[in-house]
């Protein structure tokens, strides 16, 4: 696996929020896809594990249980596995 270490936003990118940095394992294909995704989509992919993350940390359900659930939302939202992976490729 490929260590993951997000670009720190700074403070006028992510409004007033403090940031931390963190590193996150992930295989090749997926560090790479994250590298190689223009900064726009890096910082909608941190913003989306934010909130996963603060999901799974407010929630005392299991975490495939707050998965599904940000899946449906997103998918009612109108994010599609095709929209998703076009994000995810976009160069």
């Amino acid at each position: 696996m490929t260590a993951f270490k997000p670009h720190i936003a700074t403070g006028k990118e992510m409004g007033k929020m403090a940031i931390a940095k963190i590193t996150i394992l992930l295989d090749p294909d997926t560090a790479q896809i994250y590298t190689q995704a223009p900064s726009d989509v890096q910082k909608k992919l941190r913003l989306l594990l934010s909130l996963w993350l603060r999901e799974f940390a407010v929630s005392p359900r299991p975490l495939q249980t707050v998965m599904d659930e940000i899946s449906r939302k997103a998918q009612s939202r109108g994010l599609t596995p095709e929209i998703l992976e076009s994000l995810l490729h976009a160069n």
